[in-house]
Order: C-alpha cells, then structure tokens, then sequence
C-alpha cells in the first residue's frame, strides 16, 4: 500500500501517450488495480478505474524499451 500508484491519465501525461493506449497496456497487466464500477443499469456502460503501482510501470517500460 506504500507504493506509488498511477492513474491512467498520470501516466500517459509521463510517458507522452494517449490514455487509451496506456488503458490497452495494462487493462490485463497482472499487479494493476482494476476497480469496476457496480449497479450499473442495464444497457449503460461499465466503467474500470485503472490504479497501476509504480514496480508495475516499471516491467512495462523497461519490456517496451527493449529493442
């Protein structure tokens, strides 16, 4: 819980990316907090709120920086 966690727009803002894509990198990431949104009615769209812990971040830039 001491751990510096991100939101999805910190963390495009960070690494110059559009928050759609950062929401596509770690959507399935394991370690990210994905909180879903709950009695949502039928129809409407369901909404998750992305939390990504800075380790997590990390792995996934240094895997994407590998060339």
């Amino acid at each position: 819980m001491a751990e510096r966690h991100y939101t999805v727009v910190e963390l495009a803002d960070r690494w110059n990316l559009s928050p759609d894509t950062i929401r596509k990198l770690f959507e399935n990431e394991p370690g990210v907090l994905a909180l879903e949104e709950r009695g949502r009615k039928r129809g409407k769209r369901r909404y998750t709120t992305l939390r990504i812990p800075e380790s997590v971040a990390l792995r996934v830039h240094r895997r994407l920086s590998r060339v």
